[in-house]
């Protein structure tokens, strides 16, 4: 199975990190949000990848251009100017398509200009600042058994205030941002039938409004409830919050 990434948004509210970057090259512990959403589809055997680029999607391209010399260590002899030895470390198995998608194209916009690639067949689709440990195999699955034309993962964001539990006057419990306190939202993730896209009208639409709101109507959008790990990058206290769950190793456990 493909999957479709938007990457062309201006990222406004994380404006300090997308003055110089599109959004998905801001970096969670030395990689950027993108690699993190594509190593984890990877781990479901997903290795096709088609990127809607839009604004300043130049400095994608030239991450992935030189993905080996970012991911590995390198030995270059300055006087000639050649790279002496190439780890075969960190080599991704990856087709990546970067695709112009222009830079005032909307959500949905995005997608209809990557009609060609998908062909007749289901794809998943998801935003390049959400990052997950959601199971796409199971995601798959649930869209296969359904046989709607859309599934959208439905998530529960954590909340931005601490919360209290009271009874007489006495707080029983606090719990520090918890779950679910404004009910499930868009967590991207979509498995979708091809056939979708012909719901895009052009550059303008908005993937979220018409429709989705079409497959609604026709009661072909399937919700796929998920309550594990799931967080959006739109603000540096999202990027910090990120960066302080990375384990002591290194290693980050959305994608153990």
């Amino acid at each position: 199975m493909k999957a479709v990434i938007l990457a062309g948004g201006l990222g406004t509210r994380i404006s300090e990190e997308t003055i110089s970057k599109p959004k998905p090259m801001i970096e969670i512990g030395g990689k950027p949000i993108i690699w993190h959403i594509m190593k984890h589809l990877n781990k479901y055997g997903i290795k096709e990848f088609i990127i809607c680029l839009g604004y300043k999607g130049d400095a994608i391209k030239e991450y992935f251009k030189n993905f080996e010399s970012y991911n590995n260590n390198l030995k270059i002899n300055l006087k000639t100017g050649k790279l002496m030895n190439k780890s075969q470390k960190n080599r991704e198995d990856w087709i990546i398509n970067l695709i112009e998608t222009g830079q005032n194209t909307m959500t949905g916009g995005r997608l209809k200009k990557v009609k060609n690639l998908l062909k007749n067949q289901d794809f998943l689709f998801t935003y390049g600042d959400g990052i997950s440990n959601i199971n796409i195999r199971k995601l798959i699955k649930f869209h296969k058994h359904h046989k709607k034309l859309a599934t959208i993962t439905a998530v529960k964001p954590l909340g931005r205030y601490g919360a209290l539990d009271i009874k007489l006057d006495n707080v029983i419990s606090f719990s520090e941002k918890p779950k679910g306190d404004i009910g499930w939202i868009n967590g991207g993730f979509f498995i979708l039938n091809s056939k979708c896209i012909d719901l895009i009208d052009g550059d303008q639409t908005y993937w979220e409004k018409e429709p989705l709101k079409k497959l609604v109507d026709k009661e072909n959008l399937k919700a796929f409830k998920f309550n594990g790990f799931w967080h959006a990058i739109d603000t540096m206290r999202d990027k910090l919050y990120l960066e302080s769950l990375i384990n002591p190793d290194g290693k980050f456990p959305w994608l153990e």
